[in-house]
């Protein structure tokens, strides 16, 4: 039987929301004399740390299996993972497993396993929106609960705890609405494509694709994906520069692909970014492509918020006191960034 870890500490709220701090004063704290504050301070101090090693050596952790994308797929996946690493530490309560892969079948060989180990919650970064619905009933019915983190799935919610994800189809209108505006006669696009099937790329995608469907003016010069790659994203844009096809925008699904495509331009000396040739659009608010888009290289970057550990770990705490989630999912909340308006305050806030 699994064991639930109560913690008396967590106030009931929902991570959706704000989260009020636990705590008051009075006028008798204020005068509580200096030395013996500091002396209280110092035994708190002491017996939390003894908690927390008592926690540890019980093996009273709560125990998480958490499978998630490569790491070194993109820079958002990279400040993705480092923030799951950072929050679900021995010292937070938690026994930590990881798995990586680009690949569904493999996540869910991972997810079997992690379920047959006996965790207490299975977190999901899933490679793709399909196959998930047998692991999931084999988790419901081992008692291990699945909250979802950064991708959605095609399953029945009653099957995972929570969903705290970005909103994709989202990112994608508000990017192609920002690209509508800005009035081109003819609109003959690069689109590349992030890895086919996963929810990122379908959100994203699904924008394109209607109003190219809605407007005559909106043409695809090819539309293929380059899997989150740099490198595939620059002979994507190489083939079709060497093809003598032209083109006025490149919207990349990530940061990564923007810049590979990018580096294809450079060679055959093309001009872009504000007042170029080619427009220039990616996704995920790297630092690096923010100052793209600040010194005028880049056009437009959309934003994929990639800290969701402390909204699960919020999650877990109020499952774990026996609250409950009133909602399942949980909306990032994002924005999409001009190079005519971003600043370095901009940068310093939403660069990851």
């Amino acid at each position: 039987m699994k064991r639930k870890l109560v913690s008396a500490l967590v106030c009931a709220a929902m991570v959706a929301t704000v989260l009020a701090g636990c705590g008051n004063s009075s006028s008798d704290t204020a005068s509580t004399d200096a030395a013996a504050t500091e002396e209280t301070a110092t035994d708190d101090a002491a017996a939390e740390d003894t908690a927390a090693e008592d926690t540890a050596a019980s093996g009273d952790l709560i125990k998480v299996g958490i499978i998630n994308n490569d790491p070194n797929e993109s820079g958002y996946r990279t400040a993705n993972d480092a923030d799951m690493k950072a929050m679900f530490t021995e010292e937070n309560g938690y026994d930590a497993s990881f798995a990586y892969s680009l690949k569904n079948d493999e996540q869910i060989t991972a997810a079997q396993k992690f379920i047959q180990d006996g965790v207490d919650y299975l977190l999901l970064s899933a490679a793709d929106t399909a196959g998930w619905d047998s692991v999931l009933m084999d988790a419901q019915a081992a008692g291990t609960r699945v909250i979802l983190f950064d991708r959605t799935i095609d399953a029945d919610p009653s099957l995972y705890e929570a969903s705290i994800v970005s909103d994709m189809e989202a990112e994608g209108q508000t990017a192609v609405e920002w690209l509508a505006g800005q009035g081109l006669d003819e609109y003959n696009i690069i689109h590349i494509q992030g890895v086919m099937g996963s929810a990122a790329q379908q959100g994203r995608t699904k924008a394109v694709d209607e109003m190219v469907a809605a407007n005559d003016n909106w043409n695809l010069v090819t539309q293929q994906t380059a899997e989150w790659n740099a490198e595939k994203a620059q002979q994507i844009v190489q083939s079709v520069i060497d093809s003598g096809q032209e083109f006025n925008v490149i919207y990349a699904e990530n940061d990564d692909m923007a810049k590979g495509a990018v580096a294809a331009l450079d060679k055959a000396n093309i001009s872009h970014g504000v007042d170029g040739d080619v427009i220039i659009m990616g996704f995920d608010t790297n630092t690096w492509a923010l100052e793209e888009l600040l010194a005028g290289n880049w056009n437009y970057d959309g934003q994929c918020n990639p800290y969701q550990a402390s909204y699960i770990d919020e999650v877990i705490k109020t499952i774990e006191s026996g609250g409950t989630i009133e909602e399942k999912t949980i909306i990032m909340e994002e924005k999409g960034f001009d190079a005519e308006t971003i600043t370095q305050e901009d940068i310093d806030t939403y660069g990851i």
